[in-house]
């Protein structure tokens, strides 16, 4: 089965940016040219990059666009630097490609790529600024982009100087008529410094220039404010700063430390680079697709334990074996070995069948002793399920104590589940048994204290900022 791939495209505000990406975010192709303000002239451009970058792998688009997004009904619903509210630029992107196309505020595209690929990759709870022509600014809410009534996250536009300059948006001082790259310009030309400079120019200069000190301050501290407000808001476990201005705005920054408070958080820099916004585009236009975490281990090696706990952290559903399998043991009562296999196999394959009907992107923890079949059956169930990315949580405990846990639990099983006699035969399976070596696994000692916590960061990096 060929890999599918997605075109991802981020239009800036000097340049438009393109390229072929695969699922996992390599970038195959790319393209840049400069951008057009034209609607119309953007939207030929776009056509014009799919043409030139597209392959019989190439599966959707995905666009990155100024300004905000009605992402449910797939519309620009206001303009930045290039205003795609007067066109219905999604459909007519459509419609000349021949392609699903996915648009979203550009913010917004680059964290789906430092999720996925980058400095947020592992983490649920992220702030994004983006430092360029304007300021972008995005938010992951417990793994989710928050977008509130449909437009949140515009953070560019949060008051830092309620007495500063006009903004676009109608109100004065947003932290973008500051803190941009636009800003840093008007702030060198009222201090009578050359408008050509650049912030690394300052910021060589500012140990002997009291201008130039004064000039970076002026740029940075409301960009300071607007990022010590985030964190007393949303107390995320970073703040990422990116776009094309954000490294110097970083550095700008050291200058202007956070003020001690209740309220901290660490702020760091994006890792992407100018790549963060085709790279989530693209990775937006494939989806997620379904995941699955396969809590494994014989039985009685402290799975069901392990997957509540994560359940509980995380939220995602658990598929488990046994509950799809008892009950079918109580009603068919008495059953013996084979049979209970038989209802082993049925409910293993149902399992499947039913995280097949969950959301396109949805998360799944499954239950169940995996190596009581081979993997052929285990990868076809995955298939039919439409499950994209796995990982493997291996639970395991000595031989002695899986024994010891099961003789224990005999008499609260159903009948058709192995008694007594069945306990030197799994002693002898635990001693044998190992993980999949299918997926990316994460070994569960659970004679040891279980730190969700620790296990929940580890799943999510393994499955690429889940």
């Amino acid at each position: 089965m060929m890999p599918r791939t997605a075109i991802g495209i981020d239009i800036g505000g000097t340049n438009i940016r393109a390229a072929r990406i695969a699922a996992d975010g390599t970038i195959l192709a790319r393209r840049t040219v400069p951008t057009d303000r034209d609607p119309e002239g953007c939207l030929q451009i776009c056509l014009d990059l799919v043409a030139a970058l597209r392959d019989e792998t190439t599966a959707a688009l995905g666009v990155g666009v100024p300004g905000q997004v009605d992402f449910s009904n797939q519309l620009a619903i206001s303009g930045g630097y290039v205003d795609l509210s007067t066109i219905p630029f999604a459909s007519r992107l459509g419609e000349g490609t021949g392609l699903p196309v996915t648009i979203d505020n550009d913010a917004n595209m680059a964290l789906v790529g430092e999720s996925r690929c980058g400095a947020a990759r592992g983490l649920s709870h992220v702030v994004l600024l983006t430092i360029g022509t304007g300021i972008g600014g995005a938010i992951l809410d417990d793994g989710h982009l928050l977008r509130g009534r449909g437009t949140a996250g515009q953070l560019g536009h949060l008051i830092v100087v309620p007495e500063g300059r006009r903004c676009v948006c109608g109100r004065q001082g947003c932290v973008e008529t500051e803190s941009s790259g636009t800003a840093f310009g008007i702030h060198l030309f009222e201090a009578g410094l050359p408008v050509h400079l650049r912030v690394e120019d300052l910021l060589h200069r500012q140990a002997t220039d009291p201008i130039a000190a004064r000039v970076l301050r002026a740029w940075a501290a409301p960009l300071r404010q607007a990022i010590d407000t985030l964190i007393t808001t949303l107390a995320p476990e970073a703040v990422l700063i990116g776009g094309g201005a954000g490294a110097a705005a970083l550095a700008a920054l050291e200058g202007v430390p956070a003020a001690r408070s209740w309220f901290e958080g660490p702020v760091r820099a994006a890792a992407l680079g100018d790549d963060a916004g085709v790279t989530g585009a693209a990775l937006a236009a494939l989806g997620k697709g379904r995941r699955a975490v396969l809590v494994n281990g014989v039985p009685a090696s402290g799975k069901s334990g392990v997957a509540a706990a994560l359940s509980a952290r995380t939220g995602w559903p658990v598929l488990s074996l046994d509950t799809v399998k008892n009950p079918f043991l109580t009603e068919f009562a008495p059953v013996d070995r084979p049979t209970n296999r038989r209802f082993g196999l049925a409910a293993y394959n149902a399992m499947f069948d039913m995280v097949a009907q969950h959301a396109p992107d949805a998360t799944i923890i499954i239950d169940a002793w995996f190596g009581f079949q081979p993997p052929d059956i285990l990868r076809a169930g995955m298939i039919r399920a439409g499950i994209s990315q796995a990982v493997e949580i291996w639970c395991h405990a000595r031989p002695a104590i899986v024994a010891d846990r099961y003789a224990r639990r005999v008499g609260t099983r159903p009948a058709g589940h192995p008694g007594l006699d069945y306990v030197p035969e799994l002693e002898q399976l635990a001693t044998r048994a190992r993980s999949l070596g299918m997926f990316p696994s994460i070994a569960v000692d659970t004679e040891q204290p279980l730190d969700a916590s620790a296990l929940e960061t580890e799943t999510r990096l393994r499955l690429s900022g889940a």
